[in-house]
């Protein structure tokens, strides 16, 4: 999930003219324009993408931060706990990932109120593991509790047997289906 969002960013910030500092070196008045649907403008021409980034583990986090554009994030909006959800759907929902979700929509609150005009929400993870699975759904269902008049899009990794053998992940997607079902608008 945070490696599909981090591309995301990557090409996002390149179609807005944006190098990986958040400089703006575009050319085009339509790209100012569009500037604040997805980044927010901090000082000296720079733009911070609008993005909170979560994990159990730190692992994902470290390497995002190290990748290309790992300087672009804001780094209070960078939310991770230590223990990981170890693939288990219910450790994602239910214990490790409860334990987070305050923390991490605590941070989603400061940027919705930092918009003009909130639209919705995109949401990329994995529904494999217990992380993007377990709790990526649980902060879907908490999002949507909060602004239940925004729009909902999550762009959800369905597992495969031919990229991962872990034997649980049909199980985690089926239980975050469900909840998909329920909280979100789109799902691609």
């Amino acid at each position: 999930g945070n490696q599909i969002g981090a591309a995301f960013w990557q090409t996002i910030s390149g179609e807005h003219g944006l190098d990986s500092n958040g400089v703006y070196n575009g050319t085009s008045e339509l790209q100012l324009e569009r500037m604040s649907v997805y980044f927010n403008e901090a000082s000296g021409n720079k733009y911070v993408p609008r993005a909170v980034l979560v994990d159990l583990e730190p692992g994902t986090m470290d390497a995002v931060r190290a990748g290309p554009f790992g300087q672009l994030f804001r780094p209070d909006n960078f939310v991770f706990g230590q223990s990981g959800a170890g693939n288990n759907w219910a450790k994602g929902h239910y214990t490790e990932g409860a334990e987070l979700v305050d923390q991490v929509l605590d941070v989603v609150r400061r940027e919705a109120e930092g918009c003009d005009c909130l639209q919705g929400f995109q949401i990329t993870h994995s529904l494999g593991g217990g992380t993007g699975a377990g709790m990526g759904t649980l902060l879907i269902s908490k999002i949507r509790e909060e602004f239940p008049d925004r729009m909902m899009a999550t762009f959800s990794v369905v597992p495969s047997p031919k990229v991962s053998d872990t034997v649980v992940e049909p199980y985690n997607a089926t239980l975050s289906v469900h909840q998909l079902v329920e909280n979100s608008d789109e799902t691609f």
